[in-house]
């Protein structure tokens, strides 16, 4: 018997509120170069230890032993999807993020500005963080010159924010997933896209196109520094996933600020809750809108953009920005909030890693673990102990109260 076919039996009515903050690559390392702590164990967090004081603790494998996940695998995960079951372009997330609107037989791709040296070498993938203002900028010259491939594919592009944007072909007879037009690190030369399946014509279709677009693209850009160069990934068209609310019986809302994260709340069927431009005015809308839904999902991305900087520093000091905001949201007293990251981005790697992320469950019987903490070191004996991601939802069910009696 399928076990979400097991859940969904003995699924009852909620009885309270559902909240679950994710910390984007809040897993960390205790490693020699800062001194064997974290910066979950650097930072100051009353508010966090409260809770820690109060609840349960555990690590979660986001995907599998061992695989590095972006943060769509990552965050379909925490929602309950097993990332490799139901596996999303990256651009389909943050197209619909965008608030694009994807057709049948589009194709979207993530991108962001990078810059290249004279000999096509990828020198920095990000272009220096370029202001959203200097993105919205490149976007418009590209997209009045691009509008239209040879063989009629409508090209459409949106800026998103900082250095990130979004590019949509439109036409007939395309298929993705298509190989990334990136090579992922610094040093190495943009990658020509590929059908992932060499025998798809739809997919080779697909490919071509985008080919083609750097081809008439990149030249545009020349001279525009650092932003002189793009890199592609996520290339696919959008699948179709269940929706939160019907396998859950909640009705979720989506609370984030990054296009992405929006977009994969929306791809299961969370209603976007819009406005805020920090983790504060995140809690503030969450809190305003409380009687309206039975599940938030709040996202602060800034411990993870800084554990990719390898900036230990200020990876610190975003976990105590959150842990200054959260007694908005705790004056609420949700019945069950969990506070985890979708992965581990240590600042050692300075990028997402395969090492199980902390959790922490708090409810009135979530059980106290007996530590004062939520950290990584604690979070390995906590009475969770080590499960997969996608049972999360299920451990914030059940300690809502949401599941009957299986079996005599």
């Amino acid at each position: 018997m399928n076990i979400d076919s097991v859940y969904s039996g003995l699924t009852l009515a909620p009885k309270g509120k559902l909240a679950l903050v994710v910390m984007d690559g809040l897993g960390d390392l205790a490693v020699a170069q800062y001194g064997f702590k974290t910066p979950l164990e650097a930072a100051r967090t009353p508010n966090l230890d409260q809770l820690a004081r109060q609840g349960s603790q555990g690590r979660m494998i986001p995907v599998a032993p061992g695989i590095t996940p972006g943060s769509g695998p990552g965050h379909l995960g925490l929602f309950g999807y097993d990332p490799l079951e139901f596996q999303v372009g990256r651009g389909v997330i943050e197209a619909l993020g965008l608030g694009l609107e994807l057709k049948a037989g589009d194709i979207a791709a993530r991108a962001n500005f990078c810059t290249l040296d004279e000999d096509g070498i990828v020198t920095d993938r990000r272009a220096g963080r370029i202001e959203t203002d200097v993105c919205e900028e490149l976007c418009s010259l590209l997209s009045s010159s691009i509008q239209f491939l040879e063989d009629g594919t409508q090209v459409i592009i949106s800026p998103g924010k900082g250095h990130r944007f979004v590019v949509i072909f439109r036409g007939l007879g395309m298929e993705g997933p298509i190989s990334d037009a990136d090579p992922n690190r610094e040093g190495k030369k943009i990658p020509a896209a590929s059908p992932i399946d060499p025998s798809s014509a739809a997919q080779t279709k697909a490919a071509n196109n985008i080919r083609e677009f750097y081809q008439k693209a990149l030249p545009l850009l020349v001279g525009r520094q650092p932003a002189n160069g793009f890199l592609m990934r996520g290339i696919a068209h959008q699948p179709a996933i269940p929706l939160f609310q019907e396998r859950y019986t909640l009705k979720p809302a989506c609370i984030a600020i990054y296009p992405m994260y929006k977009g994969l709340a929306q791809l299961v069927g969370m209603s976007k809750i819009e406005g805020a431009h920090s983790i504060a005015e995140e809690l503030e809308l969450c809190a305003k809108h409380w009687d309206e839904f039975d599940y938030f999902f709040i996202h602060f991305k800034d411990t993870d953009m800084h554990g990719e900087d390898g900036n230990f520093d200020a990876k610190v000091k975003a976990i105590e920005t959150l842990d200054a905001a959260l007694p908005i949201l705790l004056n609420k007293n949700p019945e069950v909030l969990a506070i985890t990251g979708d992965h581990s981005t240590p600042c050692a790697v300075a990028g997402h890693s395969w090492h199980p992320q902390p959790v922490l469950l708090n409810s009135p019987i979530s059980g106290w673990d007996g530590l004062d903490r939520f950290t990584e070191k604690n979070a390995n004996s906590g009475s969770l102990g080590i499960f997969e991601a996608r049972y999360l939802i299920r451990h914030m069910q059940a300690n809502a109260k949401m599941f009957d009696k299986f079996g005599a």
